[in-house]
C-alpha cells in the first residue's frame, strides 16, 4: 500500500472521476502548502498504475527551489530524496538527474547533464556514454531566482558546455534523458538506423535497444518535470512500478502530462529505483516518501534532488 502521511490525509478531498478513456480512475487531491496541489491518483488504463503528482503555482508567495549542491571530488554526494528534504527543511523533494557511476556503492558521483544550484553551474551539457537512452546535450529546465521556469538549450559556442542560448541566469537547473513534450507535442527520441539517419539515440546498451525495442518503451517507474504553456505551473510527476502499479512507458507519461495536467514542455528524469517523491506533513512537519520505491522503502540514494520550499496554507488548522 502506498504511504501518505496520516495527518496529510486530513487535508485530502477524495474524488472519483472517469478518465478520458472511459475507465475508472480515483484521485485524492489536497492543497498541503500555499500554491501546491498534491494528487494521489490510481488508474486502470493503460494498465493498473499509481501516480503521485505535485503541481506548483510559481507565483505563490514564499516559494523557492534548491537543487543538490556540488560536493566531493566528483560533482555530488549521493543522498536519498527523503534525507535531502529533511536536511533542507523543505516541504517537497523529488529525484532529478541520472548519474554515474551506476550501479555503485560509492557516495561521490557525477551528474549527467546541466546542473546549477543557487546560481552555481557545476555540471555541463554532455554526450552521455548511455547514448542508447540519454540524448546528447539534453535540454534542461531552469528555475531562476524569481521562480520563472523555462526549458534551456546548450549554447554550441560555449566549449565547456555550461552556457545556454536563452538570455537567462542559470539558477536552479536540472536535466534528464530527453525533452519528452515540446510545445504541446510528444517528442520521444528515436534510434539512428537506415530509416532514421542521425536520430538522437544510438542502438545498443545492455538490452540491445533499438527502434524495435526502445528504452523509452520499457514499463518502469518514472519521474518527470513539466511546465504549463503560460509558464505559471510547474508539475512534478512520478509513477510507481511496485505496490500494485505496473509502471508506464515514457510516451504514456508524456500523454498524461499533456492531457491531464496541462503540461506544455516536459523532461524525463531518472526513473526506476531512483523514482522518489517525498513530502512534509503540513501539520506534524514529519517527512515521508509518499510513493512506493522500487529500490527500498526509504528510496535510493541518488545523485541529485530538487527541493521545493513552500509556505503554510493560511487559515488551515491541524
Amino acid at each position: 500500500m502506498l504511504r501518505t502521511p496520516v495527518r496529510l490525509r486530513r487535508f485530502v478531498l477524495a474524488l472519483a472521476v472517469l478518465s478520458s478513456a472511459g475507465l475508472h480512475a480515483a484521485s485524492n487531491v489536497s492543497h498541503p502548502f500555499a500554491g501546491v496541489t498534491y494528487i494521489d491518483r490510481t488508474e486502470t488504463s493503460p494498465r493498473d498504475i499509481h501516480m503521485h503528482v505535485a503541481q506548483i503555482d510559481l507565483e505563490a508567495a514564499g516559494l523557492r527551489f534548491r537543487l543538490t549542491p556540488p560536493s566531493g571530488k566528483l560533482e555530488t554526494a549521493r543522498q536519498t530524496t527523503l534525507d535531502f528534504l529533511k536536511q533542507e527543511h523543505a516541504q517537497i523533494a523529488i529525484n532529478a538527474h541520472f548519474f554515474i557511476p551506476f550501479p555503485t556503492t560509492d557516495t561521490e558521483v557525477s551528474l549527467i547533464g546541466l546542473a546549477a544550484s543557487d546560481g552555481n553551474v557545476y555540471s555541463a551539457f554532455e554526450t552521455p556514454v548511455q547514448n542508447y537512452a540519454l540524448v546528447r546535450d539534453a535540454p534542461a529546465i531552469n528555475i531562476d531566482s524569481a521562480n520563472h521556469a523555462e526549458i534551456v538549450h546548450r549554447d554550441a559556442k560555449s566549449p565547456e558546455g555550461k552556457h545556454v542560448i536563452e538570455k537567462v541566469k542559470l539558477w536552479t537547473a536540472l536535466a534528464g534523458s530527453a525533452q519528452i513534450v515540446t510545445d504541446g507535442v510528444r517528442t520521444i527520441p528515436i534510434y539512428d538506423d537506415d530509416m532514421h539517419p542521425g536520430a538522437a539515440l544510438i542502438p545498443g546498451g545492455p538490452n540491445d535497444y533499438s527502434n524495435a525495442k526502445s528504452w523509452y518503451d520499457v514499463l518502469q517507474a518514472r519521474t518527470a518535470i513539466g511546465i504549463s504553456r503560460d509558464g505559471r505551473t510547474l508539475t512534478l510527476f512520478t509513477v510507481d512500478v511496485r505496490g500494485g502499479s505496473a509502471g508506464l512507458k515514457v510516451g504514456e507519461v508524456a500523454d498524461i502530462l499533456m492531457r491531464d495536467f496541462g503540461v506544455w514542455n516536459a523532461l524525463n528524469l531518472d526513473g526506476g529505483g531512483s523514482t522518489t517523491l517525498a513530502m512534509e506533513d503540513p501539520s506534524t512537519h514529519l517527512a515521508a516518501v509518499v510513493n512506493t520505491s522500487s529500490d527500498n522503502a526509504a528510496g535510493r540514494a541518488v545523485g541529485s534532488n530538487l527541493a521545493v520550499f513552500a509556505a503554510p496554507v493560511r487559515g488551515v488548522l491541524p
